[in-house]
């Protein structure tokens, strides 16, 4: 991924303040916990992270953090929450940049892929670890991924089987982002997101020529 690429995810996605960001107020205490949360949610891992270590990176003092969030679970969708708006407005941007067609499905995952701080998918995660004893998380997960599914059908051309199409290829990048949280390389991911895009993205066009 070109260092342009990678600015511009991090500007959507990290909690490194931009120069901009230097010169505006600091955030609130309430800001500080929910972004040091969301990077070591993320980063490391929901179970794995205490709450001391929030207190400790976000600078606030217990009474604090309990004032704005009364338990775990409530930072832990907050986090969620926070996730969802921060990714899609990053997805949404990334194919805008790279032609709002189907076809930008491939170097939007690309650029995401090639990040030095990818972790796969937040809410796969955040399901894998949590989906049995936290059902509100499975359920922003599905609200996430049906979400995510609405942007991919919309790159589509229009067709009666525009929405199963849109299903097929939201199922292929969930599957290449889990491949590539595994590999030591995405190229594999990548490859298969390929050819699942060139499978499904214009069937419905090819089928009517």
């Amino acid at each position: 991924m070109e260092k342009a690429d990678e600015a511009v995810y991090d500007r959507a996605m990290s909690r490194k303040p931009t120069a901009s960001a230097r010169l505006a107020d600091a955030p609130s205490a309430r800001e500080r916990i929910l972004q040091t949360a969301h990077d070591l949610f993320y980063l490391e891992g929901i179970r794995a992270t205490g709450i001391d270590r929030v207190i400790a990176e976000s600078g606030v003092t217990k009474v604090t953090l309990y004032r704005h969030y009364p338990s775990k679970n409530d930072l832990i969708l907050a986090f969620l929450d926070y996730r969802h708006q921060r990714w899609m407005t990053w997805f949404d941007g990334a194919l805008h940049r790279f032609g709002a067609d189907a076809a930008a499905l491939l170097p939007t995952m690309a650029e995401w892929f090639a990040h030095p701080q990818y972790r796969g998918c937040a809410f796969i995660n955040t399901v894998a670890e949590l989906g049995p004893v936290l059902p509100e998380a499975v359920q922003r997960a599905r609200e996430h991924k049906r979400q995510m599914q609405a942007r991919i059908a919309e790159l589509l051309p229009a067709s009666e089987d525009r929405e199963a199409r849109a299903q097929a290829l939201a199922v292929a990048v969930d599957g290449a982002i889990v491949r590539a949280a595994c590999d030591a390389s995405p190229d594999a991911a990548l490859a298969s997101l390929k050819m699942a895009i060139d499978a499904f993205a214009y069937a419905g066009d090819r089928a009517s020529r």
